[in-house]
């Protein structure tokens, strides 16, 4: 029998978000459902609502969850009815070219949940990074859902399921951050701190925060950021490059995505350097570079994928940090709203207001 619960929907491009009640299956195989009991709210929300990442309307928005299992489907053995979990968008199926090479964290066909949920009137929704955990109850694949400890409380746990896993894993993972580097982050909202927190933990000597807004460098001097630059006055590069030494920094983040940014990153860098961008760009924007300078500078111009993590290594070890107290997800979390909040939410994201607003279900 399917279930019956709340949930936000985008119905149209552009259109304010609507709460509705929504169907959800029964797990079939390899399937499992869930109890969210928070979910953050993401610009890939966002995103969604607006029509930049694709046109399949209706949208089951929320992406950013922790909750429990109400049910497994058949062939799954690994979780069970009341396992506390945080779910993940990137469920590795280890049969593609990128899982055969021993690299999941790219993996090319990611599994979802094969029964689609729908609106009452059985129209079937699309369900934001086939997760849609802006609900009382979602349906995802038995390998989205990763079991972790559950002393750690939802409104925190969920934020290791998108934001802070990108940032993070940016600067740890893609970035490679060690011990003695310095590095620069550019945007310090959730995804930004984030990465300021993983570069920090990883050893690097300093860590240059890049803002707009004095709130959020004070902010991100909290996560570990060694210094700061208020880039609303200031040419952020000759800042960075003043710091340390006229040299550039070996790895920047750009946690905006946006040309600006990032050719902002790219002369940040010291020779040889490395950009990462974790910020998502809206799908028209354009960034031109002197080829003579892609050449003569060297490096790596990479892009951060989910921070490359691996979530069934990645999100315990993010919540043993969190319960061991050094990361400190709690300072994530600005506010936590209900289901009905979720457009007033937007508009505090869109003005930086906010770090991270969290749905509690």
């Amino acid at each position: 029998m399917p279930h019956e619960a709340r949930a936000v929907v985008a119905l149209k491009k552009g259109a304010p978000v609507e709460v509705l009640p929504i169907l959800v299956p029964d797990p079939g195989p390899g399937e499992v459902l869930v109890t969210v009991q928070a979910c953050g709210v993401c610009h890939t929300d966002l995103h969604y609502r607006d029509g930049a990442i694709g046109d399949d309307f209706p949208y089951l928005l929320g992406h950013e969850a922790a909750g429990v299992i109400e049910a497994v489907g058949p062939g799954v053995t690994d979780l069970a009815p009341g396992d506390y979990v945080v779910l993940a968008w990137r469920a590795p199926c280890g049969q593609c070219r990128a899982c055969r090479r021993a690299r999941p964290w790219y993996c090319f066909a990611s599994r979802n949940a094969a029964q689609p949920m729908t609106l009452q009137d059985g129209t079937e929704l699309t369900a934001a990074l086939g997760i849609g955990a802006f609900a009382e109850k979602t349906l995802v694949a038995a390998g989205q859902a990763v079991k972790v400890d559950p002393s750690a409380r939802p409104e925190a746990a969920g934020l290791i399921g998108c934001g802070v896993m990108a940032g993070y894993g940016a600067a740890v993972h893609t970035g490679g951050v060690g011990s003695g580097d310095t590095v620069a982050v550019i945007g310090c909202g959730g995804v930004g701190n984030a990465a300021i927190a993983g570069a920090s933990r990883a050893g690097a000597r300093r860590v240059i925060a890049v803002d707009l807004d004095d709130g959020k460098l004070d902010a991100a001097e909290r996560f570990g950021a060694t210094d700061t630059v208020n880039s609303r006055g200031t040419d952020p590069v000759e800042a960075v490059r003043a710091l340390t030494g006229g040299h550039g920094v070996d790895v920047v983040i750009d946690a905006v995505g946006r040309p600006e940014t990032y050719r902002q990153a790219f002369y940040m860098r010291d020779l040889a350097g490395t950009l990462v961008q974790v910020g998502v760009p809206d799908p028209d924007m354009r960034i031109e570079l002197p080829l003579i300078d892609l050449f003569s500078r060297g490096g790596a111009l990479k892009s951060s994928w989910y921070g490359d993590c691996l979530p069934s290594r990645d999100f315990p070890v993010l919540i043993d940090l969190f319960l061991s107290g050094k990361l400190d997800l709690e300072r994530f979390i600005s506010e936590t709203i209900a289901l009905d909040d979720l457009e007033a939410a937007f508009a505090k994201m869109q003005r930086g207001e906010v770090l991270r607003s969290v749905v509690v279900v």
